[in-house]
């Protein structure tokens, strides 16, 4: 199982003065997280994609362009790039340069979007949100497969007899599709043999997943893939601390300030403590706590849904630069050696 962390590049807002840290500083620190990430054998970095004032990432490519050139063993890849409101050309050429700078570590994330903000600046119609992704991953794929591409869709010209240069490093770029758990999203992965990670996070139920994943599975098969090459994944929030307590203690006003000002804009409750304390435990979607229990906890998701990847999505509500470099160590020195060993029993 690969261990990975993602970061969306939160900027800390001071709960004080609601002074937001600039996002120059931001992403010179995301770089500095990455080195490290790297130089722990941490296997995936994956960098989300937002278009919101709180958030420092709105291209994930670009920070995965110069993270390739100071890292020399981590795999780079979007989580996730919006490809609704994205034009899978350009997409592609981004990726391949980044596969190119970083001799053959890309990975190419795709998703509809929680967040859709991407899709007014962009000039896309909402009305449009299943259709549009569906059409730009079949654009996608087909790129991904062939140099010369003949294609015709609704939303864009035809392209004829097209070159999409410059070329992957591999034979062609590995594209994830991530889903929050619709079951057209998981039977279209699956039909398509694309490897699959499940955003669980929250106060969600571990167990809520289940049949999601077994369906999963269950379509890869009935399509005829080939299960050698078979991947899920899990993306989870969370945040590591030598302390179990104070680490909790510590991240609930950030994580549950996040919560709140994306609940305002979706109609949500306010993010209960009952919901932080359930999502820590066992059966919760929140790996926020020690080494231990953290080891525990990836065994027991693994058990639960054969999972291929497991990574943890460290930045939201923008703790510390310090805290996320200490939660990089211990996911690096305790949490990932032990996962492994467990692993191989």
């Amino acid at each position: 199982m690969e261990l990975g962390i993602s970061m969306f590049g939160d900027l800390h807002i001071d709960q004080v003065t609601g002074k937001m840290q600039s996002a120059k500083q931001r992403l010179k620190e995301l770089i500095e997280e990455i080195k490290l990430a790297d130089e722990l054998g941490i296997d995936v970095i994956g960098i989300g994609e937002h278009h919101r004032p709180e958030y420092a990432v709105p291209s994930p490519e670009i920070v995965l362009a110069a993270a390739a050139v100071v890292t020399k063993n981590i795999k780079l890849t979007s989580s996730v790039t919006v490809l609704s409101s994205s034009d899978p050309v350009k997409l592609y050429q981004n990726f391949a340069m980044v596969d190119l700078l970083s001799d053959g570590r890309a990975e190419l994330m795709a998703g509809r979007g929680s967040f859709t903000e991407s899709f007014p600046l962009f000039g896309y119609d909402l009305q449009d949100y299943s259709a549009l992704f569906e059409e730009k991953l079949d654009l996608l794929l087909e790129i991904n497969k062939n140099e010369t591409i003949n294609w015709k869709g609704r939303f864009r010209a035809p392209l004829e007899n097209q070159q999409v240069l410059p070329r992957t490093d591999n034979s062609k770029l590995t594209v994830w599709v991530a889903a929050g758990g619709t079951p057209d999203s998981v039977i279209r992965a699956g039909r398509l043999g694309l490897p699959l990670v499940f955003a669980i996070v929250a106060g969600t139920p571990l167990l809520r997943f289940k049949s999601l994943y077994e369906l999963y599975k269950n379509t890869y098969q009935q399509f005829g893939h080939d299960m050698a090459q078979f991947q899920v994944g899990m993306f989870s929030h969370a945040l590591f601390g030598d302390n179990s307590k104070e680490i909790a203690s510590y991240y609930y006003p950030l994580y549950g300030a996040q919560m709140d000002r994306i609940g305002r804009t979706r109609g949500w409750f306010p993010f209960q403590r009952e919901q932080y304390d359930f999502g820590r435990s066992r059966e919760g979607a929140l790996f926020v706590g020690d080494a231990q229990e953290t080891v525990d906890k990836i065994i027991y998701a693994h058990e639960l849904f054969g999972i291929t990847r497991f990574s943890a999505h460290l930045d939201v509500g923008a703790p510390s630069h310090a805290h996320l470099m200490k939660s990089i160590e211990i996911f690096g020195t305790k949490i990932a050696p032990k996962v492994r060993e467990a692993l191989k029993k």
